[in-house]
């Protein structure tokens, strides 16, 4: 008889993922909560069935070599060397200073200096994958604190060579301690450059072969041989899995077929991802956490809050302007998966006990846990972050190098110069309209004042920046920004400043239209509803329905679905919880 107990923990953990994922939606929360909720559930630590923690950790691990994988064939060399220096100075300054919050913390507790130093290391090195998600779930990963973010997240990858390589110094084995740190080093620069060299070379050339094929799945197999083998590949040359599987990513988005190998690799991502969640809630004693919850809770505390602060510090003595440096310290504000990996091997070493290595896999997922809920805090943040001494002088030299015009009046304001931004802008200089720009691109902002277009650096939420831009005798305001941070706070000031001013804006899903209208949004524009609505308009036109009744069905359709979910509660009384509600339409064939 087959043995088929793999396939039924699989099984098991999917559905409990599921129910665990349609709760947290419900309920308006990150369906990764869920995640960690169904890992609790099904883990060796609670009363009922228990699924092969081994396996599902196996799993996991794939999931994390996919996400990381597919985060890298979405940027680039050129995105990443762009923050390359902000990133390197914030990590050189957040990583040390957060072990030694972590070393203090440890100590106040009762540890011993070297459990302490352990324990800063593991504070230090936050979740490549939760912080990625969220940014991703939020549309932020393109965004300048998205990009920030990432390259952080791989100087503090790269960290954790050297974190292990000194372990044995916390154990006492410190005799070759030196040669080992070295020697760890030595082969990450070689693997990195055998990695990045001989990937630009090999990778496009592999992927092309396999194109020609016109074989689909020869296409897939062959992505996720470079994917996982070059991830194993780092792994065992001392490098992480992760930022393995990340630099392949990296190498092939600058082959001609990015697009495609992310199209093939994203739905394995995706169900891959959801049991590294899971992995993590299994990992979770309920019953040690409740003997040490004050100690939990204090070190929590301790984590996310001088995290923040320290990250945020550093990215604005890295160069980083304060919202880019709010917005992504709040994202890191935790513990993440190499965190475990730092905790295991120091139990290994005997540098801490069982019961420490359980305690630092509490303060991790409850950071994990809790890091959504500290992001809603960065709206205050950004605005006390603003008044920093400095800060406002350092900023002001970019927005203010453009001296706003004395004749700028019924021009329209234009918050986030994008993909939408561009189109708009064109449109208004081929009709002779005026307007003006805020983006927080600073290389978009000097390429619009090159051209003559009056652009200003900074964040469309700040009353100075839309003073400056001419808000208060601007005609309209249009957000194309899908921030749900800045673009809330734009509409409001703007609102204030000029009552009598149009406002349009843009809303990436259907629970943000009821933010941005309460906002003061005067026209609100989903743009996958709209492509829908004109994916519709082809269609009927194919079958031969007049110009008239197809704009009649469109605007019915467009008018439903705005007044729908604008409304306080999402809803009308009388109508059912789904995203539209039916609507029949009625045509005649030609």
């Amino acid at each position: 008889m087959e043995d088929t107990h793999l396939v039924v923990d699989l099984v098991l953990v999917l559905v409990i993922a599921l129910i665990g994922g349609m709760i947290a939606r419900r309920l308006g929360q990150p369906v990764v909560l869920g995640y960690i909720t169904a890992g609790i559930l099904v883990g060796p630590h609670t009363p009922g069935y228990s699924v092969d923690r081994e396996q599902v950790e196996l799993l996991a691990n794939v999931g994390v070599a996919f996400l990381m994988f597919a985060l890298g064939v979405e940027f680039s060399f050129s995105e990443l060397l762009r923050v390359r220096n902000t990133a390197l100075i914030a990590g050189g300054l957040q990583i040390p200073l957060t072990i030694v919050l972590g070393g203090i913390a440890g100590y106040l507790t009762g540890w011993t200096w070297q459990a302490s130093l352990l324990l800063g290391g593991a504070f230090a090195l936050s979740s490549s994958i939760f912080a990625l998600t969220l940014l991703i779930k939020r549309g932020d990963i393109g965004a300048p604190h998205g990009r920030v973010t990432l390259g952080l997240m791989v100087v503090q990858d790269l960290a954790l060579i050297p974190m292990i390589a000194l372990l044995p110094v916390l154990s006492g084995d410190s005799g070759n301690a030196g040669a080992a740190l070295l020697t760890s080093i030595s082969i990450a620069i070689v693997a990195l450059f055998l990695v990045i060299f001989l990937g630009t070379k090999l990778a496009p050339r592999i992927l092309y072969t396999a194109a020609r094929t016109e074989s689909r799945e020869l296409f897939l197999i062959t992505v996720v041989l470079i994917a996982l083998g070059t991830a194993l590949a780092s792994e065992k040359a001392g490098l992480s899995l992760a930022l393995g599987a990340f630099l392949a990513g990296l190498v092939v988005s600058e082959s001609e077929f990015d697009r495609e190998v992310l199209s093939e690799i994203a739905p394995l991502r995706d169900l891959f991802a959801t049991l590294f969640f899971v992995a993590i809630g299994m990992l979770l004693v309920p019953s040690d956490i409740a003997d040490d919850a004050p100690l939990v809770v204090g070190l929590l505390v301790t984590l996310v809050v001088g995290k923040t602060l320290i990250t945020g510090g550093a990215l604005l003595a890295g160069g980083a302007d304060h919202r880019t440096a709010v917005l992504c310290a709040t994202v890191v504000a935790q513990m993440g998966e190499f965190s475990f990996v730092l905790a295991s091997e120091g139990r290994a070493a005997n540098i801490i006990d069982t019961n420490q290595y359980g305690l630092i896999l509490a303060v991790a997922v409850g950071s994990i846990i809790v890091t959504p809920f500290a992001t809603h805090a960065a709206p205050p943040l950004v605005a006390i972050a603003g008044f920093l001494p400095g800060i406002a002088s350092r900023e002001s030299d970019l927005w203010l190098a453009n001296d706003r015009p004395a004749t700028l009046t019924q021009h329209v304001v234009i918050c986030g110069y994008g993909r939408v931004g561009a189109v708009l802008g064109d449109a208004l200089e081929r009709r002779g309209f005026g307007y003006t720009v805020i983006e927080l691109n600073p290389g978009i902002v000097r390429q619009l004042r090159a051209r003559g277009i009056t652009a200003f650096y900074g964040d469309a939420g700040s009353d100075a920046v839309l003073l400056h831009a001419g808000v208060d005798q601007a005609r309209a305001l249009v957000v194309t920004t899908p921030d749900l941070v800045s673009s809330p706070a734009a509409i409001r000031h703007a609102r204030r400043l000029n009552p009598t001013i149009s406002i349009i804006t843009r809303a990436m899903a259907t629970g943000d239209m009821r933010v941005l209208r309460s906002a003061g949004a005067d026209e609100i524009i989903q743009p996958e509803f709209e492509a829908g609505l004109e994916c519709v308009r082809y269609v009927l036109r194919e079958f031969g329905v007049s110009i008239k009744e197809t704009t009649t069905i469109i605007n019915r359709r467009r008018a439903l679905h705005y007044e729908l979910h604008s409304q306080p509660d999402g809803r009308k009384p009388d109508e059912p919880l789904f995203d539209e509600p039916a609507m029949p339409i009625d045509y005649e064939r030609p």
